[in-house]
């Protein structure tokens, strides 16, 4: 995602509100210019495992820090799956996308890239899920807009919007082999050298920025209740951040307080609640207005009230509940566009964690193994039909630098919170009764943010340079125009060959795909030298990523304790699996797959 808080820049950077900076961290600055962690500035590093009851805790943490991104996502895609009208099949996809990032959490701490990164729902996909969405086979039929006329629970409803549904994951399963082809094959690595931030810029900043229009809509039924919204994001993610308040505490034996940056750990979800509440006292006040076409009606709290009631207090999610995945070509190819995108946003999280956390930059065959696992997880999501993939949430990295704990067992902890409350369905139904204006006000910063963190990445290229300044421009601009004029003229690049018709208009609908491909195309094809177009820095860091002892611990696979399996030749080649050192040695006596001995592992 596509953070409020931080950023996904490129490895090593500080986030948008400075929460990945080296100096804030307690982080040292080496006589090469070359960044370190400092562990000493951790309460508990990578390797460690606190308390029980401190894990459960802090998993809770992460598990309220990334709830509005994840709850943001079925949001969004309700109304283009025919579904503004549904809450209680909203409160599902919640509750589904709660227990698919669960699964997805834990295999990537444990089998995946193993740092302590959370998984959860991707902004990435929604760009081209709303241009396939957007397809004129696939648009809403008009009675599925007026709440009079929708019957929820009749067989036609519901087979409009599972068809939808359907169709999506089928797009999003196959497009997530291509990503697990690209981690587990080692492509990625091989890819890293051609790709600059005069790429990663704009195919960031573009996830976001199309979504203007519809955030705008939903902000606009109510600007007063959007506007109170975003001043309270506002003033609680940037002049209140260093605030501490009082909380309780146990420590010594005894109970005490403790002063903790609640406003900086939870800068959008305190808003989001404040929000809610007061929204809710003036339905029950009558302040907002009762007669449905009214301006502000939707801000009422219970316009879709009967979903608390309704949604079952237990519910197992599992796979094809919508029914059979059906697949097309053009929603395949506009996935795909997602999943790059998705890919680079990770890799740079991977870099930034470790760096919080005191663990060696990731080595190659980490970060394969971690592009892999999250293609594994997106084939997860699409088959139980969350109606998006998964990947890293630079939320909680964040997180990690606030806490100073970056035990993976903690990241353990909240991948279970979100099993749990995946399985109870009132906790998603009570999400989707979230006035609209309040979520309109919310985007409008996190979407924001998004978009500035995407250009932030430029701090690396010589922007003095006429052809970095071309570079970028050119491929921003274009990945705005040329979506708007292909939705309004969709007839001008028929070809006659259905299929084809589809996937041109996906792709070139999806600014963040244009913009992405010119930037890589330009940036690769204009001569200049490396260090005008960002690559040193890069270069350096995946260069400082040499496999160390504490590398070998952090890195290695949780498994194959004591056995040949680890150093034999055959795995040896994989790209994805940990490497012995020069000579053919291991670089460390334990063999590369078994636990430190400090470590307890899971």
């Amino acid at each position: 995602m596509n953070s409020a808080a931080t950023s996904r820049a490129l490895p090593g950077r500080s986030g948008a509100d400075g929460v990945l900076s080296s100096h804030a961290d307690g982080q040292d600055e080496k006589k090469d210019g070359q960044p370190e962690s400092s562990s000493s500035s951790l309460t508990y590093g990578v390797l460690d495992v606190p308390p029980w009851y401190l894990c459960i805790f802090l998993g809770i943490q992460h598990f309220l820090t990334a709830l509005g991104g994840i709850v943001a996502v079925p949001l969004i895609l309700a109304k283009d799956l025919c579904l503004q009208n549904d809450p209680l099949t909203q409160s599902y996809l919640i509750s589904t996308i709660f227990f698919v990032s669960g699964i997805c959490t834990l295999l990537q701490v444990c089998l995946g890239v193993r740092l302590p990164i959370l998984q959860g729902a991707t902004f990435a996909f929604l760009a081209p899920t709303l241009a396939m969405l957007s397809l004129p086979d696939w648009k809403c039929p008009e009675w599925t807009f007026n709440a009079s006329q929708v019957n929820t629970s009749s067989p036609e409803f519901t087979e409009e919007w599972q068809k939808r549904i359907r169709e999506l994951q089928g797009a999003i399963m196959v497009a997530s082999c291509v990503q697990m082809l690209v981690g587990f094959s080692g492509l990625i690595g091989f890819l890293m050298r051609f790709i600059g931030p005069l790429t990663i810029a704009p195919t960031i900043s573009l996830v976001a920025l199309p979504l203007f229009d519809p955030v705008s809509n939903d902000a606009g039924i109510h600007w007063g209740i959007s506007a109170m919204t975003i001043f309270l994001i506002v003033l609680f993610s940037q002049y209140l951040k260093n605030i501490t308040v009082p909380v309780p505490a146990y420590g010594g034996q005894k109970c005490h307080t403790s002063k903790f940056r609640l406003f900086q750990a939870f800068p959008v979800l305190l808003p989001l609640c404040i929000s809610w509440f007061i929204c809710f006292m003036l339905t029950v006040t009558n302040t907002l207005p009762t007669d449905p076409s009214a301006y502000g009606y939707l801000a009422r709290t219970d316009t879709k009230g009967s979903v608390l009631s309704r949604a079952p207090w237990f519910r197992f999610p599992y796979p094809g509940q919508w029914g059979v995945p059906t697949v097309s070509v053009a929603g395949v190819f506009g996935i795909i566009a997602g999943v790059i995108s998705s890919m680079l946003e990770s890799v740079g999280d991977y870099y930034a964690c470790a760096r919080l956390v005191g663990a060696p930059p990731p080595p190659k065959h980490a970060i394969n193994r971690g592009i892999g696992i999250e293609g594994l997880g997106c084939l997860l999501a699409g088959a139980w039909g969350s109606g998006n993939g998964t990947t890293s949430f630079s939320e909680n990295i964040g997180a990690l630098g606030i806490t100073k704990v970056g035990s993976r067992m903690v990241i353990v902890a909240a991948g279970c919170v979100l099993l749990l409350m995946g399985m109870f369905g009132k906790i998603g139904a009570a999400f989707a009764t979230i006035p609209t204006p309040v979520i309109g006000g919310m985007f409008l910063v996190m979407f924001g943010v998004i978009t500035a963190v995407g250009i932030s990445n430029l701090q690396y290229v010589d922007m003095n340079s006429s052809r970095n300044l071309f570079v970028f421009g050119f491929s921003m601009y274009c990945g705005l125009a040329v979506p708007n004029w292909v939705k309004k003229n969709p007839k001008m690049l028929q070809t006659g060959i259905l299929q084809l018709d589809q996937v041109i208009q996906v792709l070139l609908t999806t600014g963040m795909f244009v913009g992405g491909l010119l930037g890589f195309v330009l940036d690769n094809t204009i001569p200049g030298s490396k260090e005008e177009r960002g690559l040193v820095v890069w270069n350096q860091i995946q260069d400082a990523s040499e496999e160390t002892l504490k590398a070998s611990e952090v890195y290695s696979l949780p498994w194959g304790v004591g056995t040949k399996i680890c150093t034999s030749p055959f795995f040896q080649r994989l790209p994805f699996w940990p490497r012995r050192g020069p000579g053919g040695a291991a670089r460390s006596p334990l063999p590369v797959c078994a636990p430190a001995a400090s470590e307890t592992r899971m």
